[in-house]
């Protein structure tokens, strides 16, 4: 099996929705149509990927994780877990961002982000009140000789959804996330989406409520705060968090995330300062078939233990601590390089004991964890 290159992984090491790279599809690779602004000067072509990948076969009938959720006689809660459910299996997934409003006078938009991924979406966890998917890329990439390489196999990042949950943490900026809660009326009906990063670490969570029709269902959060991703953390510093909404959209040949962020730079944690402009995403997921994801099913069977003691360690996190902060680097690194490291010697073929892997996951993440007293920065 490939692995992502380190120069890769680093792109997508802060990543929750996106990968730094380009694919080959069905229109002509010089199609100049881009939304964007029409009398803006200066390159505004999307910036994003480069490479390609084959051919893929998109599924057109609806699907079985469909038919499932769209049952006769569901409870309202099991329809609104299936709807979550569907979101797992095998998918090509393309990534549009664009700024659409500016907020202050002489304001000069960015041009508009697109890439692409294939990945498989596996259920980690399944009961009446909880399901957890994580999602693993398996890419193979397209030189420009024609030559394939890969797969390439890393492990990208994951949903957790719960019934009414009493609390979540929520991203409040500068690398700090705080414990929110919510009373029984507020939560009666909703399920919380937690989102973390590649390396398992938090990234941004809110409340929500499934919908349902009979041509789809979706579920809103709330106002969300979210740490820059890498698409926007490698070239912006004028802003400190994204703050806005996200919808999941559950269809019958696939899913569609839809983000709507302000662009805004704080004070301090939790304290908005300005704001400079207002974006949409649009994430589309195509159920794939005929698409081999034996790698990334080797990949996640070698790993699964390893990487549940990372969940486990933020769990335990979660339950003792109101406020939790990260350093963005010690010394040179970030937090998913040693674990990522540790995980694919275990994919090799090297042997830990389930008490080996506790520990070096306590030591690990500790050191990313400052001290009451260490001030500064700990952007994420």
């Amino acid at each position: 099996m490939n692995r992502f290159p380190y120069w890769l992984v680093t792109c997508l090491a802060a990543l929750a929705l996106a990968a730094p790279l380009a694919m080959a599809h069905d229109k002509a690779e010089d199609d100049p149509y881009v939304f964007a602004w029409p009398f803006v000067e200066g390159e505004m072509s999307p910036r994003g990927g480069t490479t390609k990948g084959p051919p893929v076969e998109t599924v057109t009938e609806t699907t079985a994780a469909f038919e499932r959720l769209r049952a006769d006689g569901l409870s309202k809660r099991e329809r609104d877990r299936r709807a979550v459910l569907a979101m797992a299996g095998t998918y090509r997934v393309s990534f549009d961002f664009l700024e659409l409003v500016g907020y202050a006078p002489g304001f000069e938009p960015a041009r508009p982000y697109r890439s692409w991924a294939t990945e498989h979406v596996y259920v980690v966890d399944d009961s009446d009140e909880r399901v957890s998917l994580q999602h693993v890329l398996i890419m193979t990439i397209v030189g420009e000789d024609g030559e394939e390489m890969g797969p390439f196999v890393t492990k990208h990042w994951r949903q957790d959804w719960v019934y009414e949950n009493p609390a979540l943490h929520t991203y409040r900026g500068f690398g700090t996330w705080a414990r929110a809660t919510r009373d029984e009326a507020e939560r009666d009906g909703h399920w919380s989406q937690t989102v973390w990063q590649v390396d398992d670490s938090p990234r941004y969570a809110a409340w929500g409520e499934w919908r349902h029709t009979p041509e789809r269902s979706w579920w809103t959060s709330g106002e969300t705060w979210r740490p820059l991703p890498r698409r926007e953390f490698s070239v912006r510093d004028d802003y400190d968090v994204l703050v806005g909404t996200n919808t999941h959209i559950v269809l019958p040949t696939g899913w569609v995330q839809e983000e709507h962020n302000v662009k805004a730079a704080l004070a301090g944690p939790g304290e908005i300062e300005s704001r400079l402009s207002r974006e949409i995403g649009v994430v589309r997921y195509e159920r794939l078939r005929n698409f081999d994801t034996a790698p990334g099913d080797s990949y996640w069977e070698n790993t699964a233990g390893f990487w549940g003691e990372v969940r486990d360690y933020w769990q335990r996190a979660m339950a003792d601590d109101e406020r939790i902060r990260l350093k963005s680097e010690v010394d040179g690194q970030k937090l998913f390089q040693p674990l990522f490291e540790r995980a694919a010697a275990i994919d090799d073929g090297e042997a830990f004991t389930a008490e080996e892997n506790q520990t070096f996951v306590a030591e690990t993440i500790d050191g990313f964890r400052p001290a009451p007293e260490e001030t500064g920065s700990t952007e994420y």
